[in-house]
């Protein structure tokens, strides 16, 4: 179910820039047969209530040098909110780890990480994520192959 306030030339506008975040007012007017006024107006309502919160150029992660992709699932000792806010602010302050959710079940996090190659990982681990407050236990898994990676929601259905 979408939000209730968009309609259809709202999921339009969100499908085109979720494939080509980087086109002007203009050219989004243009591609979906608007006024350049009404497409100014939509995309800066979109922006503004925060359902388009950020426009950014998706970087090929191999071609950079970012061959190796983990996933640690992390169990944490304590899990009163200090111990996991000293968690959580540990995590933002490593680039190696792209996303972090907060789980239920097994583990507590779990981190999506990009390193060049196993023996960086290695080091990232030992010198970083082995020691941040109140690791217990993490579990590693490498992704041998990516099947599907998007960043599109599904908005049509």
């Amino acid at each position: 179910m979408l939000h209730p306030e968009l309609d259809r030339t709202d999921t339009r506008i969100l499908d085109l820039l979720q494939e080509h975040g980087d086109l002007s007012t203009a050219e989004v007017a243009e591609r979906l047969d608007l006024t350049p006024s009404t497409a100014w107006r939509r995309v800066s309502r979109l922006q503004e209530s925060g359902v388009v919160h950020k426009r950014v150029a998706l970087l090929d992660r191999e071609k950079l040098g970012l061959s190796v992709l983990v996933f640690s699932h992390v169990k944490v000792a304590g899990h009163g909110r200090d111990a996991l806010l000293r968690f959580e602010q540990a995590v933002r302050a490593h680039p190696e780890i792209l996303e972090c959710y907060t789980m239920m079940g097994e583990t507590d996090f779990l981190l999506r990480i990009v390193c060049r190659d196993i023996k960086a990982y290695e080091a990232f681990f030992l010198d970083h994520l082995s020691r941040f407050p109140g690791v217990q236990s993490v579990n590693s898994s490498i992704a041998l192959a990516v099947i599907k990676e998007t960043t599109a929601l599904p908005l049509g259905s």
